[in-house]
């Protein structure tokens, strides 16, 4: 359990909260939300003990740990992907070698009845529950699994992660913590750096937690599928709801609109009593009941409307100038970069007016293509060519990174507005919320979402009508994002658009363009449409493996299969179930020789010599790692 008590923070004399205060239950999972800058970020650090607060008492229940992953990696490791997930287990680690260890201490001891052994033989039962509770025993297959829903595949596990871009390291920082299964798990944009698949793995994931979550999230279909709860941070204060994102946004406006009916009726009752009070205020007759009338102003408990933070972004794009019928032409098409191919032979059109959505798996090219057509990348094979008098406007995947830190915010917009633009500098600055005073600040101050904002005012600069973005919504606050899209829709030219939030990308695009495998697939309609059809394509493929025996399966075999390769094919599938099954039987038997051996080593006077000779626990060891086998084989043929 978390409790927070009168927290404030204090930054050059402005409060960034003052005196909140909430408790976090051992199994909540708690949405944090608030513009840019409220403090969500600040919040996490506190309880993860790396930030002090100006005042106030936090307590976190004896013995609870957290895991935390922060917006951006803070250095970057030079181990494999593999040993660096590996090293989460530090604890496991450590028991092992406690358990040798006493083992070893107790080999050497003849004292059975002493009260020295009795206290190093519960010293071992303890490190053995404690080891157990881990899943020391499961360790490996534990991170196979995760690394596998975080993206990787096996090819990746021995590759240096300097190899990787620092949303796939990111991705390894959130397995290890995902294995530590720290008692409160602290995530600050976790999807940032994940595909639309490993977002739904983690969703998963964190569905079933036996632990708390508290989480940052700008994904409000992320936040509405694993939160219970959504903690508020505006103008300084907390304001806690039990429940999820979509119905917090409805009682959040109920509440404050009963509020508002509340305070104008209080006023009109506030407004009667007055004038009762000052036209009878010197006539002795009256003067109990107006007596009476002040005593009830002065205890009357004053009705106050909620405050919240209306701030937000407000842009249009400027007006599409015309362009010919094909906007973007690719024939055969081939990117990479050197010996590396992404994307192979590949046909991609997009016509005036067209709005596409890129999706895939983070790596399968949606980038790639995209620096193609922008002109940063040149075909490997195969041919790209843009329409006629196609202007581009590209908000890339790091624009943010992209400024320059030591520039002031008025300084990067000034140093490539041109024209009439340059007077309305400042216009366009305060539209993406930078006052006056904020225009000064350098580059390199701002917060992510701040630097977000400022490379789309960018794009204001100039007219264009091939919009292609880039995950643009990293970064960017609830609102913000509503006002993007908002944008967006009004946005005439065509359209371009890679991005993981799924509620961002519902009905922007009229078609959605997968990218697996080197190759792209295109789907009628938005990303929903597109998950639909990848799901119900799933279930036909599941039900044309299970339907062997069907009717339709033998029409299809009698076509294309003869006889005796169907039968070749049914006996060959009855020989891997066979061979899973027994494996099956096989780890079965291997968890109960495990869970016997941790019974007697549970019991050290009853098996004293047992355990003293290191027999017993050289048994556990071999018993550990025969299970790990079959449950990797086990994986690997169910696969």
């Amino acid at each position: 359990m978390i409790q927070l008590n009168k927290l404030s923070v204090n930054f050059t004399g402005d409060f960034l909260f003052h005196d909140v205060s909430f408790v976090a239950g051992d199994k909540d999972r708690i949405g944090l939300v608030g513009h840019n800058g409220a403090g969500k970020s600040t919040l996490l650090k506190i309880i993860h003990r790396v930030q002090e607060p100006t005042s106030g008492t936090m307590v976190i229940t004896t013995g609870f740990r957290t895991g935390y992953l922060p917006q951006e990696l803070e250095e970057t490791s030079y181990k494999t992907v593999w040993e660096e997930t590996m090293s989460a287990f530090v604890e496991v680690k450590s028991i092992e070698e406690r358990m040798r260890r006493l083992t070893a201490q107790l080999g050497e001891r003849t004292d059975y009845e002493s009260e020295e052994y009795a206290t190093l033989a519960q010293q071992l039962s303890d490190a053995n529950d404690r080891y157990v509770h881990l899943g020391g025993s499961t360790i490996e297959g534990e991170a196979e699994k995760v690394l596998t829903g975080m993206g990787f595949r096996r090819t990746d596990f021995p590759r240096p992660m300097a190899e990787f871009s620092n949303g796939w390291q990111m991705r390894v920082c959130l397995a290890k913590i995902l294995l530590q299964k720290p008692e409160i798990v602290l995530l600050d944009e976790p999807t940032n750096h994940l595909d639309i698949e490993s977002i739904q793995w983690l969703e998963d994931y964190l569905a079933n937690y036996d632990g708390c979550v508290i989480l940052v999230s700008h994904d409000r279909a992320f936040l509405d599928r694993v939160t219970n709860r959504t903690v508020e941070i505006t103008l300084g204060t907390i304001q806690d709801y039990k429940c999820s994102y979509s119905q917090y946004v409805e009682q959040r406006l109920e509440r404050i609109e009963s509020q508002q009916a509340a305070y104008e009726n209080q006023q009109q009752q506030i407004a009667q009593i007055e004038r009762f009070i000052e036209r009878f205020r010197y006539k002795a007759t009256k003067a109990r009941q107006v007596q009476s009338r002040l005593k009830m102003l002065e205890k009357m408990d004053r009705v106050q409307v909620e405050d919240y933070d209306t701030s937000s972004i407000s842009f249009r794009f400027p007006p599409a100038p015309h362009s010919g019928r094909m906007v973007v032409d690719a024939k055969q098409l081939s990117l990479g970069y050197d010996a590396l191919n992404v994307l192979h032979k590949v046909d991609f059109h997009l016509e005036r007016g067209e709005r596409v959505a890129f999706v895939g798996r983070n790596g399968e090219g949606k980038s790639t293509m995209v620096k193609a057509i922008v002109g940063q990348l040149a075909p490997q094979g195969g041919t790209l060519e843009l329409g006629y008098q196609v202007v581009i406007g590209y908000y890339a995947q790091n624009q943010a990174k992209l400024l320059d830190p030591e520039k002031t915010v008025f300084e990067t917009i000034d140093d490539v507005a041109v024209g009439d633009i340059r007077p309305k500098i400042r216009t366009i600055l305060g539209s993406f919320l930078f006052d006056t005073e904020a225009t000064e600040k350098k580059v390199k101050v701002l917060s992510g979402g701040e630097k977000a904002r400022l490379a789309l005012a960018k794009l204001l600069l100039s007219p264009f009508n091939l919009l292609i973005l880039d995950e643009p919504t990293n970064h960017l606050d609830m609102p913000s994002k509503d006002v993007l899209k908002n944008a967006l829709l009004q946005y005439e030219g065509s359209l371009i658009l890679v991005s993981h939030d799924r509620d961002f990308l519902q009905g922007l695009s009229t078609k959605t363009y997968e990218f697996k495998d080197k190759q792209i697939r295109g789907y009628v309609g938005d990303v929903y449409d597109f998950l639909e059809a990848r799901k119900i394509e799933t279930l036909n493929e599941l039900q044309k493996r299970q339907q062997v025996t069907s009717g339709e399966a033998k029409a299809v075999s009698s076509n294309k299969e003869s006889y005796e390769q169907r039968k070749a094919q049914e006996a060959a599938d009855r020989k891997k179930k066979n061979r899973l099954r027994k494996i099956e039987d096989e780890i079965e038997s291997l968890q109960l020789q495990v869970a016997e051996i941790e019974d007697k080593l549970a019991q050290p006077d009853r098996y004293a010599a047992e355990i003293a000779s290191g027999e017993l626990y050289q048994a556990y060891e071999a018993a550990k790692k025969a299970l790990e086998e079959k449950e990797m084989e086990w994986l690997e043929q169910s696969e």
